[in-house]
């Protein structure tokens, strides 16, 4: 699963969405893709140290075990993400 903490200000958020969409259609079945808005789950946001937006949690069996922060191109993206798809 990649959470993708954003908020409707942020604009570096609203550049990353469309690329976290991409991900999302093109690894359909590997991966789960959600957003969270920390503006409305403020404490989901501090339960996992969320201290700047956008910041991309990947869970694997529900723990997190990559953190990404701030606006990045695709393909570091899916470097980060890609060892731990099925």
């Amino acid at each position: 699963m990649l959470v993708d903490f954003w908020a409707t200000w942020c604009g570096p958020c609203r550049m990353i969405a469309p690329i976290v969409e991409q991900i999302a259609q093109e690894n359909d079945g590997k991966v789960s893709v959600g957003k969270l808005d920390v503006d409305v789950n403020g404490q989901t946001a501090m339960k996992y140290g969320v201290m700047s937006i956008p910041t991309l949690i990947l869970f694997k069996d529900g723990k997190p075990v990559e953190r990404l922060v701030g606006m990045m191109p695709k393909e570091r993206l899916m470097a980060k993400i890609k060892p731990y798809l099925n």
